[in-house]
């Protein structure tokens, strides 16, 4: 399962939209460790002046694995970090995130190109 969800908030869902603060909160309690890279990339990205950052380190277990990907596969919690935040976030392999201004289109579009995809490619990140 992705989320930890409360019963009040499978309640909210079936009554109609789920707010994104309380579906954030939900995310943030059930990934700390995606939400604790994610979270840090974005307040990196705040104190610089740079189009984006980006996480290179590999997450300490498959446990911290598996929460970076469940997050960076799911629209919807993407979509939410990313309006909440005032981001773009994308992902490669299995452990690069990074978190954009969104005025840095061309930094965006140039990082989820193929070519950037290949050139990130290492030989101890086949597994991932």
């Amino acid at each position: 399962m992705s989320l930890t969800v409360s019963p009040q908030l499978v309640q909210q869902a079936q009554l109609g939209e789920v707010d994104d603060a309380a579906f954030l909160d939900c995310v943030r309690d059930s990934l700390p460790y995606a939400w604790k890279v994610v979270t840090g990339l974005i307040d990196e990205l705040r104190v610089g002046d740079a189009d984006f950052t980006d996480n290179q380190t590999p997450p300490p277990d498959e446990v911290a694995r598996g929460q970076l990907l469940r997050m960076m596969a799911s629209d919807a919690m993407r979509s939410a970090i990313e309006r909440h935040f005032d981001v773009r976030l994308a992902f490669q392999n299995c452990h690069r995130v990074a978190a954009f201004r969104p005025s840095a289109r061309q930094a965006y579009d140039d990082f989820v190109t193929a070519r950037e995809q290949i050139l990130n490619q290492k030989p101890e990140l086949v597994d991932c």
